[in-house]
């Protein structure tokens, strides 16, 4: 073996030898602070799995009053809006049965205007039959009365005349005169 070589071995027998010393001398120094401080880590760490589950319990529960408040809030929501919808279909149908009422109103009133207006019609329509036949009768009895005045017209006029034949025999004598021919029943011609 070379001087490096059997360095190294005695060092490795030593490093064992020494590891065991190593050991009992820390636990000798250092042994009831260990334990000491393994025995605080077992109590943080008992303490830590605790205050775990007691924030997973409070958590827990904090979700469950989360969801029941939610839970709650959403059925108060519902009940809300189901009360809303019930309010708006009332609104709804009383509209409805308000337009239907002011439709009837206005089909009545409609119908009574058309029965006032075949009324009123049928009074013109008397009246105008009415005025008609006393305007006929007032002109049938103007044409009488005209036709009376010109036929007592015609009768003066024929009696204040003279007669066709009497106007003819005079036109006859004019002629006659107007020729010479005409002689005059007793008077002498000379």
């Amino acid at each position: 073996m070379t001087p490096t070589e059997d360095q190294d071995a005695r060092t490795a027998q030593v490093v064992p030898a020494s590891a065991g010393n190593v050991d009992k001398i820390r636990d000798i120094l250092f042994g009831t602070q260990m334990r000491d401080y393994e025995t605080r880590f077992a109590r943080l760490e008992e303490t830590l799995l605790k205050e775990t589950a007691d924030l997973r319990e409070s958590s827990r529960r904090r979700f469950d009053q989360l969801e029941t408040f939610v839970k709650k809030e959403l059925e108060a929501m519902e009940a809300r809006v189901k009360m809303e919808r019930e309010e708006r279909t009332e609104v709804a149908s009383q509209h409805a049965r308000e337009l239907k009422e002011q439709h009837e109103t206005f089909h009545r009133r409609l119908r009574d205007l058309d029965d006032r207006g075949a009324h009123v019609e049928r009074d013109l329509r008397d009246q105008l039959l009415q005025h008609a036949k006393n305007l006929t009768e007032a002109m049938r009895a103007h044409h009488e009365d005209l036709t009376g005045h010109i036929e007592k017209r015609f009768q003066e006029l024929r009696h204040g005349k003279t007669d066709r034949a009497a106007l003819a025999s005079l036109f006859n004598e004019v002629a006659l005169r107007l020729n010479d021919q005409f002689q005059i029943p007793g008077a002498d011609h000379s």
